[in-house]
């Protein structure tokens, strides 16, 4: 029986944080405006108006260009790219064709512990088209045009067909989003259709170099689509294959809620945009000087950050990738450990401590149903203040996780929360001699158990006080005080 392997190519269309459309001055944000209202005759496509370049727009493709580690040309130019669809006034796209921005690059990720390198074909930029809202009336259907989003700029990044599974797909996505959202490029939120993704999949057998019928995916939105969506093309077109049947070269949407592919339309012969030089806009030379300023100007990139993070801050590759998988994450685990004024081996110890909270109690709140009372949820000054407090015998780490809640849902300190809840830890023997004493006295079982040398049992009489105090007992001043008594009564 013949074995098959995927090969899987992505274009990620992502929407750029510019103030203004690719070509004209309308305003490029349209989510809370109403239908067809941020247009203009460039924008709608209206004879004899003439686009113009927007070089903020240019300016970031250059950036993710670079940090993909591409070249950048040294000219670029735009094209028509014929594309007859409705959702397009002009009946062309402005676009990029054989002289893109950026070329050449790559993105290593790394799945269940094997790095694969993605090769990255191009990143180009051209214009976002309308939307089209499909309506379903009494008994009629009828779609509606919104000419918002139209001309908004919008940058392709397109890989190499280097991907070989559903899960090397998705973990190319992840770190590819955080990258646009660390460099300041894009929102990259993929609910607003900001970040969307296209795959082109085929299958050959294991071994094989030649490519197979490539099927193209689209409709995907969200990292959780584009793996449900590969992972049934591969089941699908191998399953053809066994069975001896053709795969057709076609265009296939992901439908979300049955988990399936659905055929689109054909693509049985390569397509023809007819593409050739925009004649409105001129070519562009892209000056050396403002690429290298643009260079010196790019933030800490995630793998760099992840290797500092293990490197200095002796993080574990496990946590340190987590943390810099989302850049808001990363920026609450930097500001809590710059509010933490240690050095040295207490810098990791503290590192450690920051990472833990942030990646167990944060993401269980942040997950949590509802919405947080105070926007953003903790201050990070205020998790580093929390931890002074633990480390000082103030709180136990019982009660810090309960103080933090409340941190959470107030945006209080944790200062003021524990003095107003009267939540301090016991850290003195005189005050805890009477919750040992009735600890001790009210389990003789346990106790029993002790002084016959199951020394485990003082475990249970420690729970015993904990309980009797409410949880402010210092647990290791009370697993001593325990001790001392218990062996003054042998």
């Amino acid at each position: 029986m013949t074995d098959y392997e995927a090969v899987i190519g992505l274009e990620v269309h992502s929407q750029l944080l510019t103030a203004s459309k690719m070509f004209c001055s309308c305003v490029s944000g349209y989510q809370d405006a109403d239908p067809n209202t941020t247009v203009c005759e460039v924008c709608l496509g209206m004879p004899g108006v003439l686009p113009v370049i927007n070089r903020r727009a240019v300016e970031l493709v250059i950036a993710t260009g670079l940090a993909l580690g591409c070249s950048i040309g040294a000219y670029t130019k735009f094209d028509r790219k014929n594309y007859p669809y409705p959702d397009l006034m002009k009946g062309y796209q402005i676009s990029q064709f054989d002289q893109p921005v950026a070329s050449n690059g790559h993105l290593d990720v790394t799945t269940d512990g094997v790095e694969t390198t993605v090769h990255i074909n191009r990143v180009h930029l051209e214009e976002d088209t309308a939307r089209l809202l499909h309506r379903n009336g009494s008994g009629d259907s009828y779609t509606l045009l919104d000419a918002n989003r139209a001309g908004v700029p919008l940058m392709e990044i397109v890989t190499e067909p280097d991907i070989g599974s559903p899960a090397e797909a998705r973990a190319y996505l992840t770190s590819l989003h955080t990258i646009l959202r660390t460099i300041g490029v894009s929102t990259a939120n993929m609910e607003e259709g900001n970040f969307r993704c296209d795959a082109n999949i085929s299958i050959r057998p294991v071994g094989d170099q030649e490519l197979g019928s490539k099927v193209e995916v689209k409709n995907m939105n969200s990292f959780r689509s584009v793996f449900g969506a590969l992972e049934f093309e591969i089941i699908r077109q191998t399953a053809l294959a066994k069975d001896g049947v053709r795969i057709v070269q076609e265009t296939r949407g992901w439908i979300n809620d049955k988990e399936i592919t659905v055929s689109q339309r054909s693509k049985e012969y390569a397509s023809d945009y007819r593409y050739f030089p925009e004649p409105d806009l001129p070519p562009l030379a892209i000056d050396r000087a403002l690429v290298d300023g643009i260079r010196n100007n790019l933030p800490e990139l995630p793998l760099a950050k992840k290797t500092r993070y293990m490197e200095t801050l002796g993080l574990s590759d496990y946590d340190a990738g987590l943390l810099v998988v989302s850049k808001t994450t990363a920026d609450f685990f930097e500001a809590a450990l710059d509010s933490s004024p240690v050095t040295g081996t207490a810098q990791q110890k503290r590192a450690k401590a920051i990472g833990n909270w942030t990646l167990t109690e944060l993401a269980r709140l942040d997950n949590a149903p509802g919405e947080p009372a105070v926007e953003g949820g903790v201050d990070p000054a205020h998790l580093a203040e929390l931890l002074d407090m633990i480390d000082s015998g103030v709180l136990s780490t019982v009660m810090a996780k309960t103080v933090f809640e409340k941190m959470y849902a107030t945006g209080d300190a944790p200062g003021q929360i524990a003095e107003k809840d009267g939540m301090a830890q016991i850290s003195d023997a005189d005050s805890m001699t009477p919750a040992i004493e009735e600890a001790v006295a009210s389990n003789p079982g346990p106790v029993a158990d002790y002084l016959g040398g199951k020394e485990t049992a003082i475990k249970f009489l420690v729970g015993q006080v904990m309980k009797i105090t409410r949880g402010q007992a210092n647990p290791k001043l009370v697993t001593t005080l325990l001790k001392d008594k218990l062996d003054s009564m042998r």
